[in-house]
Formats: structure tokens, C-alpha cells, sequence
């Protein structure tokens, strides 16, 4: 049986996408081409606990808020207290600040309403 191996990207419409590629340039850094943000395995392979999560929601959950979104993304970062610094220099500031015993967390939202889900990982707690 043929399986799926990963997440391939994340897509979405935009108003105004040179708007939108210049916020994600400055506020979280990214290097955003004609095609968009490409991340690659040796991006995070020497961060532990890292991975992918592919999750389905109840459609009443509020963790999305505020949001109105149907969706939100989450992207991994090496140093979450400077990304938030970064961030807080372009007048963007979080919405929630979270720490679990896997990663820690802040939530912001972009240019258009959409929300953030930044997570620092930390290596995953041992299984006894």
C-alpha cells in the first residue's frame, strides 16, 4: 500500500501577496521566493524534538482564536524569545505564550488574520 511521507507544503490566498511576502520577510525572517518558502530536512535536523503534525481539529474549537480562519500553521524556530523580539520590532505581538515539557510555544497572527503557531522544540520527555 502506498503511504504518505510528510507534509509538502502549506497553501493559501492571500489579497495582496507582495504585501504578504514582505510581512513574512520581516517579521519571522523568511526567505520568500517567486514559488514561496522551501524548508528542507537539514533545517531542523539537529533540533530535537522536531517534526511535523498533521492534525485534525473539532470545527468548534476555539484554538485557532482570534482567528476566524478555517486553519493555522506552525512553524519551528531556533530561538523563540528573539523570534518574539523580531517580531515585536515590525508591531507584531503574540496572542498566547505556552511552555510544554516538548517545545515552547507563542502564537501571533500575520498581515491578514491568519494565526501563527511559532514552537521552539525541546527534546521529547523519555517514555518510561
Amino acid at each position: 500500500m502506498a503511504k504518505v511521507l510528510g507534509v509538502g507544503g502549506v497553501f493559501f490566498k492571500t489579497k495582496d501577496p507582495a504585501a504578504l511576502k514582505d510581512w513574512y520577510t520581516r517579521v519571522l525572517g523568511l526567505e520568500v521566493g517567486d514559488w514561496g518558502v522551501f524548508f528542507t530536512p537539514d533545517m531542523v535536523k539537529d533540533t530535537p524534538g522536531s517534526g511535523t503534525v498533521f492534525s485534525a481539529f473539532k470545527a468548534e474549537t476555539d484554538y485557532f482564536a482570534p482567528s476566524d480562519k478555517e486553519f493555522m500553521f506552525n512553524l519551528i524556530v531556533d530561538d523563540i524569545e528573539a523570534m518574539l523580539a523580531q517580531a515585536k520590532a515590525a508591531g507584531v505581538e503574540p496572542v498566547k505564550r505556552q511552555d510544554e515539557s516538548y517545545g515552547r510555544f507563542a502564537h501571533i497572527m500575520d498581515l491578514e488574520g491568519r494565526k501563527i503557531e511559532l514552537w521552539q522544540p525541546l527534546p521529547m520527555p523519555e517514555q518510561t
